[in-house]
């Protein structure tokens, strides 16, 4: 500690040694002339006679006043902080809102720390200039940026006990734009409490004076109300007219325009939402100006104060706009490029086009609400006089896990501060009605309800994620993040990690294929049981299928995948090696953390939907894979390209195996008993459309999954609560077939019903290059008629398929 008191001294020193030097040997002989006049010689000052001694005084003062501008304005050995670079001032920086844009081209919403939206001085309306110039700064248009009548009537006044400022629009238009006040570098002078006030009035003068050089009048109003803030997260007099009163700001009224003006001096005072009557009292003070300068007649005046303010306030919510779970996804895969570019999407103007098709996202969005409320209706019949969430083990326990919750909750946690350790009194606090907005299928429904009442409700909620993405391009084309946006934030597309189940078996098939084996090849169907080694310990697992028995027959890889066989998936995971599995599914882009198990084929793993979609995408584009892309590029407010984002396409699979893969995932459909077969009953499929696909389901039914595939889409839906105890319990009612892929194939009608879209006929390819592994093996079985007559011939052509009415098998 001495040391560096030791050292803080020595800069102290020779810091003062540096200001002694300067003075006597820089500032002394450069301005000899100027010191011989001014008192700063004090031995040729008193000498002079007294008619002189006046003239030397203010001489001085002159000289000490500008001095003291130069120094501050070259931030004179660093005593009074930085000023705003000629730069700067040419090109000032707004804080702008960047804009979101579909590939359709529409505009989805907007990202800012500062809703604003500049305008151009012929689009501000002349009402709007009178009440600000007139008010703020009447002599503007006569002085150049600093106006010394109006700093000397400052002065007076305030000395008279009416304190009010002098700042021209031009010294608030410095502020507003550099932050004169609020300047980080302050230098080691500039900190001091009166000082810094002095110094801080004295950059707002300088640069108000430059600023008077480079711009004129207009542009200078104009940048004005483009900074200024209007309270409640309005900048800008563009978004302040529409805040408050839905208009464009050209068709302001005298009033309205009075209104807004009339914030400027407090927005948060002067809110005509919080005090309404404050805010009236300002803006008839504002009418009052333009009385007093003529701008209106002392009829209109005498009119315009009796009106009532007419506020039609809608304040931009970021959950307003389309899909706002997409442009949350959007903010966080822009955030590394923001980082390396030094662009902030928050403050930047940018324009920011995207992937996203709307036309798509309407319909995403629709069979996600027309299917969840039905599924949730079930969920709700399903447990019936029962509660979700108790403990199977302890049935007499009531309660079950809901303690847990309600010990997990923000209100728990406030009230826990304030009552300590007095359990009784917190749920006693927390089992009072109140009034609140809940989320119901219905409607939002306005409700008195206890906190503990909510959290049951919220508990029991099913949600759900939708992303389709096409393959060729990686480009997002429709995002679902959860069933509404305004009730819960949380992404279930690319930020919640479920266990994928039978979605993620193509994983093991696909390392099948890269290993040469084919859609023919053949294991048995038969009980299992695998022992390995996890981290050093001896572990035995015996998988079994959903419905606890096997038929004991060799089945084709086709026929068992598109059953969803767990057994043969087992024993093929064994075959090909489990690490070989999880090498192949990183390959193919899955990114969360995979242990190299025996059940890895079975989806004990937790992904997210993004990545999974992602990673089928490979099956259609020939082996390759991309990430899934949600931006196409990025202009400044002008049109100038900033960046632009392809797909980065790499080898993760071979060619023929990618095709074989769609020949496998074609099985669900076409392979008895297959596990997308409830796709028949939609319209689409009878169209001639072809579809492969893949369910899936965890162990305990709390996750349905469904990854659609088509010739130029891929879609991935999951069903799921945010607890995953909080679940289905039978495959009659919580399978994948029977929550995610409804919603897949109402979807799909939705989109082939849409003459705007015109989709087209998904046929799948045919072999990219010859096939030299047998593979048109398909499982022969009766196919049963309308007449419910059996047909023993052969297996129809694609387009002719005749859905097998076949009960569910869905395995996890």
């Amino acid at each position: 500690m001495a040391k560096v008191l030791d050292f803080l001294k020595l800069v102290g020193e020779n810091l003062w040694i540096a200001i002694v030097w300067t003075w006597e040997n820089v500032v002394k002989r450069a301005f000899r002339p100027v010191l011989k006049f001014s008192m700063y010689n004090w031995a040729v000052f008193r000498k002079r006679r007294w008619f002189i001694m006046p003239l030397s005084f203010i001489y001085t003062i002159f000289i000490t006043v500008f001095l003291f501008f130069v120094a501050v304005y070259l931030n004179f050995l660093w005593m009074f902080g930085s000023m705003p670079s000629i730069d700067m001032v040419e090109n000032p920086e707004l804080a702008m809102a960047s804009e979101v844009y579909s590939a359709d081209g529409v505009l989805l919403g907007k990202y800012f720390s500062e809703n604003r939206e500049p305008i151009k001085y012929d689009q501000i309306g002349q009402n709007v200039i009178n009440a600000l110039v007139y008010t703020e700064d009447a002599r503007f248009y006569k002085h150049y940026g600093i106006d010394p009548y109006g700093t000397a009537g400052a002065i007076i006044q305030t000395a008279k006990g009416d304190k009010r400022g002098g700042s021209t629009i031009t010294q608030q238009l410095a502020k507003n734009l550099f932050k004169t006040r609020k300047q980080k570098s302050n230098g080691w002078i500039g900190g001091l409490p009166v000082i810094r006030t002095v110094v801080a009035k004295t950059k707002e003068w300088i640069t108000a004076l430059r600023l008077e050089y480079n711009y004129s009048k207009p542009d200078i109003l104009m940048m004005y109300l483009n900074t200024v803030d209007f309270g409640h997260n309005t900048f800008g007099i563009s978004v302040a007219a529409k805040t408050y009163f839905g208009v464009e700001s050209k068709k302001l009224s005298i009033p309205q325009a009075s209104m807004l003006i009339g914030m400027l001096k407090a927005p948060t005072t002067y809110s005509p939402l919080k005090h309404p009557d404050k805010c009236m009292e300002r803006r008839n003070v504002v009418l009052g100006q333009l009385l007093k300068y003529e701008k209106i007649t002392k009829a209109q005046y005498d009119k315009f104060i009796k009106e009532p303010l007419g506020i039609n306030y809608k304040e931009y919510n970021y959950s307003e706009g389309i899909a706002p779970y997409f442009r949350t996804a959007v903010a966080r895969y822009l955030k590394k490029w923001s980082e390396e570019s030094g662009k902030s999407i928050y403050t930047g103007g940018l324009k920011i086009y995207t992937t996203l098709d709307t036309r798509f996202q309407k319909h995403a969005e629709a069979s996600v609400a027309h299917n969840m409320k039905i599924i949730q209706a079930r969920f709700k019949a399903h447990w019936a006089g029962q509660s979700p969430w108790m403990i199977k083990a302890d049935w007499k326990n009531r309660d079950g896990f809901l303690p847990e919750i309600i010990h997990q909750s923000d209100r728990y946690k406030k009230l826990k501060k304030k009552f300590g350790k007095d359990e009784k009194a917190i749920l006693a606090e927390m089992s009072k009605k109140v009034k609140m907005t809940i989320f119901t299928w219905d409607k939002k429904a306005e409700v008195e309800m206890s906190p503990i009442d909510s959290i049951k409700h919220y508990l029991t909620l099913l949600h759900c994620a939708m992303m389709t993405v096409d393959p060729k391009t990686g480009g997002v084309v429709a995002y679902v993040g959860g069933i509404d946006y305004n009730h819960f934030k949380y992404d279930h597309v690319s930020v919640a990690k479920n266990q994928p189940g039978s979605t993620f078996k193509p994983f093991v098939y696909t390392t099948a294929m890269e290993q040469g084996m084919g859609p023919c090849d053949r294991l048995p169907d038969a009980p299992i049981t695998i022992r390995y080694t996890e981290k050093g310990k001896k572990k035995v697992w015996t998988p079994h299928n959903a419905d606890w028995a096997t038929t004991g027959t060799n089945m084709t890889l086709r026929h068992a995948m598109g059953r969803s066989v767990n057994t043969v998936t087992a024993r093929l995971t064994e075959k090909v090696g489990w690490e070989n599995v999880r090498k192949t599914a990183i390959k193919m882009g899955i990114k969360s953390n995979l242990l190299a198990v025996p059940s890895i084929g079975l989806g004990s793993n937790e992904v997210t939907l993004y990545e999974l979609v992602g990673a089928y995408t490979v099956f259609m584009n020939k082996g390759m894979h991309t990430d899934p892309r949600m931006v196409n590029r990025i202009t400044d407010m002008n049109g100038n390209l900033i960046a632009e984002f392809k797909p980065a396409f790499k080898r993760a699979i071979a060619e023929e195996s990618a095709w074989l893969m769609t020949y496998m995932l074609r099985g669900g459909m076409e392979e008895p008993m297959g596990t997308s077969q409830a796709l028949w009953s939609y319209k689409f499929v009878h169209a001639g459309n072809q579809v492969g696909g893949k369910t899936g389901t965890s162990s305990n039914y709390s996750d349905g999954w469904y990854m659609g595939v088509t010739s130029d889409y891929i879609t991935g839906v999951w069903v799921g609560a945010d607890d995953n105890r909080i679940r289905f319990r039978s495959s009659e009612t919580g399978e994948g077939a029977r929550t995610a892929l409804p919603i897949f194939g109402y979807y799909m009608d939705l989109l082939y019903a849409d003459a705007k879209i015109k989709m087209k006929k998904s046929v799948f390819p045919k072999e990219w290059k010859p096939i030299k592994r047998e593979h048109n093996c398909r499982t022969f079985m009766p196919v049963v008629d309308s007449l419910g007559l059996d047909s023993l011939g052969v297996i129809p052509p694609d387009d002719e398929i005749v859905p097998v009415e076949m009960p569910g098998d869905e395995n996890q």
